[in-house]
This record gives C-alpha cells, sequence and structure tokens, in this order.
C-alpha cells in the first residue's frame, strides 16, 4: 500500500487521537478531534476492538504519524530488530531520526508532511551537502541547514519568525541566527512521545 495522500483528519477521526497532522491547525477549535467528529465511513472502530485490532491500530498511529509507508515501517521493524537494545524503542528511534522529522523538530516545517515536501525539493542541506531524500537518517555531528536560494521562500521566511516558539529536543540544538540545527546525539525513549506503546507494534510485527 502506497503512502497515504487523502485528507489527514480523518487519520485523526480513525485512530481517536491527535497525531499533529495539519500544523497549527491541529491545536485550534478548527480540528476535528476538538469538534468531536466521529470516526469516519458506515462503520466506524466498534466500542470494544480485539487483541489483533489493538495492535494495528497502535501500530498504524505511528506510521501515520511519521508519514511512513507500510513497507518502509516493516523495514524499519527489521533493523530495529538486528539493533542492540529493545526493539520497539530502536524502531522509534530510527523515525525519529528521519531528516524530514528533524526539520519538523527543529520547528523549519509545521507539520512532518510539510517537511517532507521541503526536503524532497532540496531546500535544506546536511553538513553542507544537498539531500532530498526524507528518509536520511541522520547521526550526531549532522549540522542541517537552508540552502543559500531556498531564504528567499515564504516556508524559510516563516520559519524565522516562529523561530524558537516550540520546545526543542535535547538531542537537537537550534542557531536562530544562522537558522541550522544539529544533531546533539541519537534521541532516547524519554525524548519521544510517552503515549506511544511501542510493545504493540512489537507484537504486531511479530504475530
Amino acid at each position: 500500500m502506497g503512502r497515504y495522500i487523502g485528507p489527514v483528519g480523518r487519520i485523526c477521526r480513525r485512530i481517536g487521537e491527535k497525531l499533529f497532522l495539519k500544523g497549527e491547525r491541529c491545536y485550534s477549535p478548527k480540528c476535528a478531534i476538538e469538534k468531536g467528529r466521529a470516526a469516519p465511513g458506515v462503520h466506524p472502530y466498534p466500542r470494544r476492538l480485539s487483541e489483533y485490532g489493538i495492535r494495528l491500530r497502535e501500530k498504524q498511529k505511528v506510521r501515520f504519524t511519521y508519514g511512513v509507508s507500510e513497507r518502509q515501517m516493516r523495514r524499519y521493524f527489521e533493523m530495529a530488530e538486528r539493533m542492540p537494545g529493545r526493539t520497539g524503542e530502536n524502531l522509534l528511534i530510527l523515525l525519529e531520526r528521519r531528516l524530514d522529522n528533524v526539520v519538523y523538530r527543529l520547528g523549519f516545517a509545521e507539520s512532518r508532511r510539510q517537511a517532507r515536501q521541503l526536503v524532497r525539493h532540496g531546500h535544506f542541506l546536511v553538513n553542507g551537502e544537498k539531500v532530498d531524500i526524507p528518509s536520511y537518517l541522520v547521526r550526531p555531528g549532522d549540522v542541517i541547514s537552508w540552502r543559500e536560494k531556498s531564504k528567499s521562500t515564504f516556508p524559510y521566511e516563516r520559519a524565522v519568525q516562529k523561530a524558537g516558539e516550540n520546545p526543542i529536543p535535547r538531542w537537537l540544538s537550534l542557531d536562530k541566527e544562522k537558522m541550522e540545527g544539529r544533531v546533539l546525539a541519537l534521541p532516547e525513549r524519554s525524548d519521544i512521545d510517552p503515549g506511544i506503546q511501542e510493545h504493540l507494534i512489537v507484537e504486531f510485527y511479530s504475530r
């Protein structure tokens, strides 16, 4: 199955919680969850999910949050299995290290979807080299900056206006004057959404 390109509000309604897929709109009364709208479709989720349904929903929640396809999600899981440590935590750390997520975390984009588009269009440099692959995994010491040609665009001007408004994860740093970010270390589980139950994802793929 390819990446979902439909209205993202439906995703939050289907999952039943905010995934912050639309930037500022998610913090406003216009948010579909804030409006209390029901899940989409003729037959929304039943009140009581099966064990499989619970695990599936958690996997889908994480997949849609980071904007990855099912094939990518499974590939990240296989990578996480081969890494030392807990598979579930490794999976989340890999997803956090994606370049589009780092661009979003630094406040250079209002949503991961916008961050992915900006990366695809070649607006960012990693250690001085253009990288247009959203799935690129950053490493400690990497410096993420805007291309000089991109500094005349609206997304850059918007990022400058909002620089520092949102908290920056402790594994990243932001130089607001240069508008560049640095990866200080690999993210830890405590730096990632505590509401994610990664053990359910492990159980889903291990069934």
